[in-house]
């Protein structure tokens, strides 16, 4: 086997040789191609890293912009703070926007219209921006928004960091529009009301409840 191996060697070698002259473009074509491929990917892994570091540096950009322009915010008082998302409701194109402005609203701290007719309820919690909305402030809003004030949409809207994962979960199951300070922020920032109603805290929404609601009237 191994004389074998030897042979056909020789003979590759001989016929190289012999016919040189068309062998040797295929060899630097092949030579060529694999330098290029090698090159290309090199390139691609690098514009794969560099993508990457924009993003992530766009990214904390974004995150630095919101907190800046939340420092005017967190410097509201609570009153002011209910009036300050008022204003961005009526920006948004919501009509007879009302802040109620006082304890025992039942947790419609502003009430108004959406665009589209569908009547607007929203809870305003002034927290400092590490604290989290917990299930009881939660449940306590759901407990009145659909039967004292009638809401089509239901707006939970804080200052605080998050809202917990209890919390969230009863805003998922009932309808309510959970808008933590990141949204906040983007809001803040010029985000429309009704492109961050279906972001519900981190991404679940759907208006499945108000379906259910209609059916069953």
């Amino acid at each position: 086997m191994q004389l074998l191996g030897t042979a056909a060697a020789a003979v590759a070698v001989v016929w190289t040789a012999g016919n040189w002259a068309s062998v040797w473009p295929v060899l630097v074509a092949v030579v060529v191609v694999a330098v290029l491929g090698g090159a290309g990917y090199g390139l691609w892994q690098a514009h794969r890293a560099a993508v990457g570091k924009d993003r992530a540096w766009r990214l904390e950009e974004e995150a630095r912009a919101r907190e800046l322009s939340m420092a005017e915010v967190d410097a509201l008082s609570w009153q002011d703070f209910e009036r300050y998302v008022a204003d961005l409701c009526r920006r948004d194109g919501c009509t007879q926007v009302v802040v109620s402005g006082k304890s025992g609203d039942l947790g419609a701290d502003v009430i108004g219209y959406l665009a589209d007719g569908r009547k607007l309820v929203i809870q305003c919690k002034k927290y400092a921006p590490e604290r989290s909305v917990s299930s009881q402030d939660m449940q306590k809003f759901l407990g009145t928004v659909r039967d004292e004030h009638g809401a089509d949409v239901a707006l939970f809207v804080t200052t605080g960091r998050r809202f917990t994962s209890a919390a969230l979960g009863l805003a998922v199951r009932h309808d309510i529009i959970a808008l933590h300070r990141d949204l906040l922020g983007a809001w803040v920032k010029g985000a429309r009301l009704d492109s961050l109603i279906p972001l519900n805290g981190h991404g679940h929404g759907g208006g499945h409840g108000r379906t259910q609601r209609r059916s069953r009237a």
